[in-house]
């Protein structure tokens, strides 16, 4: 399969819906602009003022009312040239930590390809919870003569809904807010953003596939280029694993950009931000992206570290290659890094080996515009 272009939709998307309010008058805008979904109603909540985000990238050449997005569109963004290919993946899925001090935040990327136990379905992969729930929500409202455009936002809401029940299932936690971009949001982010600087340990040619071709060293990408940067995995040491690695790299530079311009102080960007926000991002009914604004300069201000949940190897399961996980071990990785403990003074506590973790603190080399570090990846 080839390589999908959605991998940083959703890092991108906090970036969008946080920044685009950072004014009282975006704040009240953005408030009934951007779209909402109601796929949290009723799930439990975080206590202690501390808040768990969902980022979703959802792997759809399709617009959000279900629309087939322009053959042209497709063409440029070297993913095929029909909407029907992709489905409705989750290729994306980062959970972002934020304590209640506001200080030092935690993002984990959650591989696509971990199989899962899925609420309500056989296991899957988890990139998969959401396309099957779609599907099986929208086979029924079909039959009760639902249309478009209900048809697909219904259908939606199953599928998002079916996604965060799996992802908090497995990791023992709550989700308090979400926001999901779907494909051609990234390519509308990205332009909005402009140029972001990224870091490759070695030069890459994908041509063939993602049409990644770059120089290794510290460079500025735009548009389709940062599309390429982001999906490529062919010819990388470790595959989706490595292409996760970017999407966090991706990220960083976004962030880096954002605090080096003084987002926060441009209404023009700040409104061309927001203009994308309300065409390509959805998110939960609850977000009251005004209150979130404090949080939302904490993370802009590149307090926070990026990790990916650790496997414990692959398998071929139904024909279809997998990620193995030990679920005790991947509970444990994520609580240590949301909800750390004070370290024992006892001489008789028991040390437990944390698994292996990434975190970009530790790969940073290449100096940025504002002279922040540059994570270098693969």
């Amino acid at each position: 399969m080839r390589g999908l272009p959605s991998k940083i939709i959703a890092g991108l998307s906090v970036s969008i819906v946080v920044l685009s309010l950072a004014f009282g008058f975006f704040a009240k805008s953005a408030g009934s602009a951007i779209p909402r979904s109601h796929a949290l109603n009723g799930a439990p909540q975080s206590g202690g003022g501390d808040t768990n985000i969902l980022l979703l990238g959802l792997d759809s050449r399709r617009a959000n009312d279900g629309s087939d997005l322009p053959r042209k569109l497709l063409d440029l963004l070297h993913v095929g040239s029909t909407s029907q290919v992709g489905g409705y993946n989750t290729n994306t899925m980062i959970l972002i930590h934020i304590p209640a001090d506001g200080k030092k935040a935690v993002a984990i990327s959650i591989p696509r390809d971990d199989y899962v136990e899925v609420p309500g379905q056989s296991p899957k992969k988890i990139k998969e919870a959401y396309g099957y729930a779609k599907y099986q929500s929208e086979s029924a409202l079909y039959k009760q003569g639902v249309k478009n455009p209900q048809l697909e936002a219904l259908s939606r809401e199953a599928g998002r809904t079916a996604t965060i029940k799996t992802i908090s299932n497995l990791l023992q936690v709550p989700i308090d807010h979400f926001a999901e971009v779907n494909l051609v949001g990234f390519y509308d982010l990205a332009n909005a953003v402009g140029g972001i600087q990224v870091c490759l340990n070695h030069a890459v040619n994908d041509m063939q596939y993602s049409g990644a071709v770059f120089p290794a060293g510290l460079q500025t990408i735009t548009g389709v280029d940062a599309l390429k940067f982001v999906r490529q995995r062919h010819g990388l040491p470790n595959g989706d694993l490595d292409r996760t690695h970017r999407q966090q790299a991706f990220i960083t530079g976004v962030i880096t950009k954002f605090r080096s311009q003084g987002i926060f102080g441009d209404i023009g960007k700040l409104s061309s931000l927001l203009n994308v926000a309300k065409k390509d991002v959805v998110i939960d009914s609850g977000w009251d992206v005004l209150g979130f604004l404090p949080q939302a300069k904490a993370l802009t201000g590149g307090n926070i570290t990026f990790h990916t949940l650790p496997i414990e190897g692959y398998a071929m399961i139904n024909s279809q290659s997998v990620n193995k996980i030990d679920v005790p071990t991947v509970r444990k990785f994520v609580h240590d890094l949301f909800y750390p403990v004070k370290a024992s003074a006892s001489p008789s506590a028991t040390t437990v080996k944390k698994p292996t973790k990434i975190n970009y603190a530790h790969l940073a080399n290449g100096n940025g515009v504002d002279g922040s570090k540059i994570p270098c990846v693969n």
